[in-house]
């Protein structure tokens, strides 16, 4: 027999309760127990568990960091497409081997254009009695000066302060397509005399800021420098396609080595590489101021005896000043030259102001301009030599196309002389040439000038020449910073 104990029913209604209290207070602390287990574990594992994807910002690039993404290479055939120089001021453009003696260019067929030189005595027709522009007062480096030439509204504000004209801009656009239609396969200009040719050239893009950067002629641009660094490379830094025998190399010389030379400054100051263009410079500079006569002028040859011929000297004064600015030289190296090339100049100075071809001032005296634009070049352009030469080509020079006194070889540096003179005499002599030059262009954007009294000058010649005169309002400015 067993003994049973029975709860009171209200005892047991009370006991069921306290089992479902107990009951339902075990899940929620469960519940609880579970989340507070989550949370911990979300605390130190969801920065494991969870990545965060990183937010892409876009900005626009500096300049710096973009042309690092644009840099240009010259491969053995020179095919590239380049930048305007407005859009992209630090590209490099480099050979993918350096040639120790050349800088390959691309042989591609184009027909060379006519350009007979001439036969007269002093390096052909064009060159006998005269010296033939490119000079420039100044000439202050890329900062200041040459940098003005490169602004379109610059260049436009210059033109209409110095007196050019719309009509006379659009004829040196003219003459910059002509000169890139014309351009020999090799890089260079011109038969006769292809790197004094090429000199002329390069000279005139560079006077309208078209460097190896720009859109339309930057491969021309670049052609052509790298044909006169080869000339050079294989000459030892002699500019010439001519044996050294020839008396007249020095031409070619003297006008090369300032193409080079500005070319260098404009290069280096657009991070511009061009293998060896430094080396070639800095030698062809050395070769003039060692080619120096005893006396201070420049002769055939760099003959060191000979006193000067001024039609040499001028073109070598040139080169000089813009070798000094390419940084190659210290500046003490250019003083002793260039005291005893304008010791040389005041000395063969006639008493009317006039410069001749060599000593004597009656012979040649267009070649004026000359004189007086290497004293402004070289910071002497309020002396008494430059005064006198100004008011000699104030009263002596005239100016009508189809004769003789057209002479392009002597106006250049005229109108140099007088825009860097400034005032009365340049308004003058401006009015006197500008329309009548611009009115002569041919169709196809050249000059072709005849019947001057030293003999022929050959198209591409007189078609530097015009546009480098239509380009004086805003190549550079003026040395007397009168304007």
């Amino acid at each position: 027999m067993s003994i049973h104990a029975h709860l009171s029913e209200e005892a047991q209604a009370r006991l069921n309760a306290q089992r479902r209290n107990s009951t339902i207070s075990s899940i929620i602390i469960s519940i609880l127990v579970i989340v507070l287990i989550f949370l911990v574990l979300g605390i130190f594992l969801l920065p494991n568990i969870i990545k965060e994807n990183p937010t892409i910002v876009t900005y626009a690039a500096s300049l710096d960091e973009e042309n690092e993404q644009q840099v240009k290479k010259v491969n053995t055939e020179i095919q590239r497409k380049p930048s305007a120089p407005s859009n992209s001021m630090t590209k490099v453009i480099a050979a993918n081997t350096v040639s120790p003696t050349a800088i390959p260019v691309p042989e591609i067929d184009v027909v060379t254009p006519n350009a007979d030189f001439g036969d007269g005595e002093d390096f052909g027709g064009g060159w006998g009695d005269g010296g033939a522009g490119g000079g420039a007062g100044g000439f202050a480096g890329i900062p200041a000066t040459m940098r003005s030439r490169c602004s379109p509204a610059d260049r436009m504000a210059r033109l209409k302060q110095s007196g050019g004209t719309i009509e006379g801009e659009a004829a040196v656009v003219k003459s910059l397509d002509w000169l890139q239609e014309t351009q020999n396969s090799d890089g260079s200009w011109g038969k006769g005399h292809p790197v004094a040719m090429t000199g002329f050239a390069i000279l005139v893009y560079l006077g309208h800021c078209e460097t190896p950067l720009s859109e339309k002629y930057g491969e021309t641009v670049l052609k052509g420098i790298t044909y006169l660094v080869n000339n050079g490379l294989q000459n030892d830094g002699r500019l010439t396609n001519k044996d050294l025998n020839n008396i007249q190399w020095v031409y070619d010389h003297g006008i090369a080595t300032y193409a080079l030379a500005e070319s260098y400054t404009f290069c280096k100051s657009l991070n511009v590489n061009i293998p060896d263009l430094d080396k070639v410079t800095k030698k062809a500079g050395d070769i003039i101021m060692q080619g120096q006569t005893g006396q201070g002028g420049w002769v055939y040859k760099f003959e060191s005896n000979g006193g000067g011929d001024n039609s040499v000297g001028f073109w070598q004064i040139q080169a000089l000043k813009a070798c000094k600015h390419t940084g190659l030289w210290t500046d003490r190296k250019f003083k002793k030259t260039i005291r005893k090339a304008l010791g040389w100049l005041e000395e063969v100075q006639g008493a009317d102001g006039a410069i001749g071809y060599r000593n004597n001032s009656a012979r040649s005296p267009g070649l004026t301009g000359g004189g007086v634009l290497a004293f402004q070049m070289w910071d002497e352009g309020r002396s008494k030599e430059a005064k006198k030469g100004i008011k000699w080509i104030s009263e002596n020079q005239t100016f009508e196309w189809g004769n003789s006194s057209a002479n392009l070889y002597y106006h250049y540096y005229n109108a140099q002389a007088m825009i860097n003179h400034g005032g009365r005499e340049w308004d003058d002599y401006n009015e006197m040439f500008r329309d009548k030059l611009i009115e002569a262009q041919n169709g196809d954007g050249s000059w072709q000038q005849g019947g001057v009294s030293h003999g022929p000058v050959n198209t591409h010649m007189a078609t530097c020449l015009a546009a480098m005169m239509l380009e004086v309002y805003y190549r550079f400015l003026p040395g007397t910073g009168s304007k």
